[in-house]
């Protein structure tokens, strides 16, 4: 059920973000936005500012519109008597307004005058930056207005082409800045002293694609009104004003006369009709005071949170919108607790907004509630059809499953199914040696690989421990299904990587199609795939079979012969072989492994591909090996006794993953060793590379306690499998096996001698000697001998022998002597 929520949260999440990403949500986030902008309340005048407004008294009294240069002219002069330290024309005058004119352009070319321009937009009347003034005279007309036609955001700087253009409030903050030695810096966002600008990209906060060129941020309201003291034009002309209003004060001129039509609706009045709107020279006012009050003041600027923090927000709510439903199960306290989420998450969104965070609502909400609804239908009917661990169909669903494809095969004729049954090799070694834990994600991960392998065009299901069905209905070819499962291989064969290590497993198949002119009923069905699977995992495992009908008899041809294995256990039914390791450069035995064999009392001779694999599945390999173990020991001690040479002779032995997964081995070996009377170092442990690699630090450290009784060790098969060079020389191993693959052909390749001399480099380099095994010929012996390799070991010098036979081989080598 847990993984059923978090699905469930991430599909609903999922949504409510591609909802967002189309622009849908935006209009109720802007909403919620200016919502809580009239809740964070009212901060009053900011000491620092003086708006002098023209308002329509000051139009009527001037009888004139655009106000000529002569009043401007005046209006400035009264102005800079009182020592300002910054002006701010919020007027378009990029056209003469006489008479004045000259005078007016002097007063304007005083340092601590800004005009404003409107970037960009030099086709619209008055709009063009005033001739004759140099940029630094010069800002941009800073505010956006949103689609819903509401100013919340301001450029404070941007681009064209290559040139850059500072906003007019930025200007106008920079005079006032500039008595405290504080200057701007653009690499790449505008910071102002220490305070940096971060700003907008396309989907910050609630918006949704929105122009992200130069810098924009977000408008911190400081008052509906009242952001700056105020004097009226004809106020300035008379001289009534106080000069403190204005020292050291940054002074922006402007009209708020209605008939002018500069004015903006803000979040304090979007949506209401009956409100005028903000005046522009107010809003320059805000803008103004929200630079010098984030630079001077250390007043938090807009913020937020980058977008994987938001979608790990959003469905941070819709996670607990399922969990919720999946732990409250009655009505009426599911009911209250839901309505104290979204109080409780709007308290969090509006405390964050005090702190100037602006984080996603509205798909909070919505991941919410939609996910608990969903959850809610979604949980009723899940736990009876499906698996908890992997939320796959269970074994029921999938029958019902297979019973509507088979019908549909008897209205349809011709049409064609095929049923998959899987099974992870080796799982249950994982699951012991590793834990249920790593067993659980590998089945999960599994889980994963099989769906990215089928899409839609297969039905897969979890019908036991480690195994899956796949049913793939309206095939056309055999040839299809066998691609399906070649891919399914491919994918599985892959490491599954978890918490930094690497398991590598495969997975068996077995296959079974319909037949329309059978009467099949669908378990029947199922039970022919598992029994095509079981002749795969007989046939090597990490492969598929077919259903054919005589499988059922093999099936219990190895089922009988784990029985006979267990009988030959404990009848000690097992002899051992022993196959020369000669010194290439000498040409004498220094030793033999041990390998199995089994004479079956009534079926003869039995080949360890036969019953090795067998006895690994069933976890026979435990005794079977303490006895192989104690065994080529003691056959050992009697050689060394017999032949003495210089160093001893040795001993190899394999050691299966099951094996060097025993707590007791070590103890065991020890006790081996003492019984019989042999040094370590006369005992040689073999293990597979894949086998090494399964679990790298748990094969680090159980070798390295074996490496206490002063064994040699050896990784056998090597080139064959998944070993990774940052771990090989962590190995604490002496030798290193080539594969008889590489060396049969390398004759026939290059390749193949390549390979075999990459190893035999590589072994020296870390200090280890190297086994070539499966030498046949002369000419191999010679090329290895070139190489540089040590020992050799193959049917060339010998074929496993039994004990009395490699007794005489040793005999004559120490006779020649």
């Amino acid at each position: 059920m847990k993984q059923s929520v978090l699905i469930t949260s991430i599909l609903i999440t999922g949504l409510v973000l591609g909802v967002r990403q189309l622009g849908w949500l935006e209009f109720l986030e802007l909403v919620c936005f200016d919502h809580m902008v009239r809740l964070v309340g009212d901060a009053g005048p900011d000491p620092r500012l003086l708006v002098v407004t023209i308002s329509e008294a000051d139009i009527k009294q001037q009888k004139k519109w655009p106000l000529s240069d002569q009043t401007l002219s005046e209006v400035l002069i009264k102005l800079q008597q009182a020592q300002p330290r910054a002006i701010g024309l919020d007027l378009y005058r990029n056209l003469p307004q006489p008479p004045g004119h000259e005078l007016f352009m002097q007063q304007l070319q005083a340092s601590n005058v800004i005009t404003i321009t409107n970037l960009g937009d030099t086709n619209a009347e008055g709009v063009s930056p005033i001739p004759g003034l140099s940029p630094e005279h010069i800002g941009f007309n800073d505010f956006v207005i949103d689609p819903d036609g509401v100013v919340r955001r301001n450029w404070i700087h941007a681009y064209q082409g290559e040139k850059q253009y500072y906003s007019f409030s930025l200007r106008l903050s920079l005079k006032y800045l500039s008595k405290q030695g504080i200057l701007v810096k653009i690499n790449p966002n505008v910071r102002l002293g220490n305070t940096i600008f971060p700003p907008l990209h396309p989907n910050s906060g609630g918006y949704h694609n929105i122009d992200d060129a130069g810098t924009q941020i977000m408008i911190s309201y400081r008052s509906p009104e009242q952001v700056a003291r105020r004097v009226s034009l004809t106020q300035v002309l008379r001289g009534e004003f106080e000069p403190e209003w204005v020292k050291d004060k940054v002074v922006l001129i402007g009209t708020t006369a209605s008939s002018v039509k500069d004015l903006f609706f803000t979040p304090y009045n979007a949506g209401k009709s009956a409100n005028p709107g903000m005046p522009g020279v107010l809003l320059h006012a805000q803008l103004v005071s929200q630079l010098l009050g984030a630079t001077l003041d250390k007043q938090p600027i807009f913020w937020f949170w980058p977008e994987w923090t938001e979608y790990l927000w959003v469905w941070t709510w819709a996670l607990i919108g399922g969990v919720m439903v999946w732990r409250i199960r009655h009505p009426l306290i599911l009911g209250v607790a839901g309505v104290i989420s979204l109080w409780g998450l709007s308290i969090i969104c509006f405390g964050i907004f005090t702190q100037a965070g602006w984080i996603p609502i509205i798909p909070s909400m919505l991941a919410f509630v939609a996910t608990g609804g969903s959850f809610l239908a979604y949980k009723l009917r899940h736990n009876l059809l499906h698996d908890a661990l992997t939320s796959l169909p269970n074994r029921d669903l999938f029958l019902k499953q297979l019973e509507w494809a088979i019908a549909d095969t008897k209205l349809r004729k011709n049409s064609r199914f095929a049923l998959l049954f899987l099974n992870i090799d080796r799982f249950k070694l994982i699951n012991e040696s590793l834990g249920h834990q790593i067993g659980d994600q590998l089945l999960i991960n599994a889980t994963q690989r099989l769906k990215a392998c089928l899409g839609r065009r297969g039905t897969i299901a979890r019908v036991g421990g480690d195994e899956f069905a796949i049913l793939l209905e309206n095939i056309t070819d055999s040839s299809e299904v066998n691609c399906i499962a070649d891919q399914i291989h491919k994918e599985m064969t892959l490491p599954f990587h978890n918490n930094g290590q690497e398991i590598f497993t495969s997975i068996s198949i077995g296959i079974a199609f319909n037949q329309s002119e059978l009467d099949y009923e669908s378990v029947t069905l199922l039970r022919d795939a598992h029994t095509a699977m079981y002749r795969a995992k007989d046939q090597g495992k990490g492969r598929y079979e077919v259903f054919a009908t005589n499988m059922h008899t093999q099936i219990f041809k190895r089922f009988q012969l784990e029985i006979d294995l267990r009988r030959a256990i404990d009848k000690q039914e097992f002899y051992l072989h022993y196959q020369p390791i000669v010194s290439l450069a000498t040409d004498t035995i220094i030793g033999f492994e041990a390998l199995v064999r089994w004479q079956h009392p009534q079926h003869g001779f039995v080949s360890p591909g036969e019953f090795i694999p067998v006895a690994e599945e069933t976890g026979l390999i435990i005794p079977l090996g303490k006895w192989i173990l104690q065994s080529a020991c003691q056959q050992l001690s009697i050689w060394q006794a017999q032949f003495f040479s210089d160093p001893p002779l040795i001993m190899s032995i394999n050691l299966s993953g099951h094996q060097l997964a025993q707590p007791d081995l070590v103890e065991y070996i020890e006790q081996i060793l003492k019984l019989t009377g042999i040094n370590g170092q006369s005992l040689k442990l073999e293990i597979t590379e894949t086998v090494a690699m399964n679990n790298v630090e748990a094969a680090i450290s159980i070798l390295l306690r074996l490496r206490t009784l002063n064994l040699q060790l050896s990784i056998d098969d090597f080139g064959t499998g998944y070993s990774s060079l940052s771990y090989l020389h962590r190995f604490p191993v002496n030798t290193l096996k080539v594969d008889r693959s590489f060396v049969s052909r390398m004759e026939d390749t290059n390749e193949d001698q390549a390979i075999v001399e990459t190893v035999i480099l590589l072994s020296h380099a870390l200090g280890m000697d190297v086994v070539a095994e499966g030498v046949e010929t002369a000419e191999q012996k010679a090329k290895l001998q070139l190489l540089g390799c040590e020992y050799g070991q193959g049917y060339f010098f010998s074929k496993p022998l039994d004990s009395k036979s490699a007794t005489a081989l040793l005999n004559r080598q120490f006779e020649n002597k």
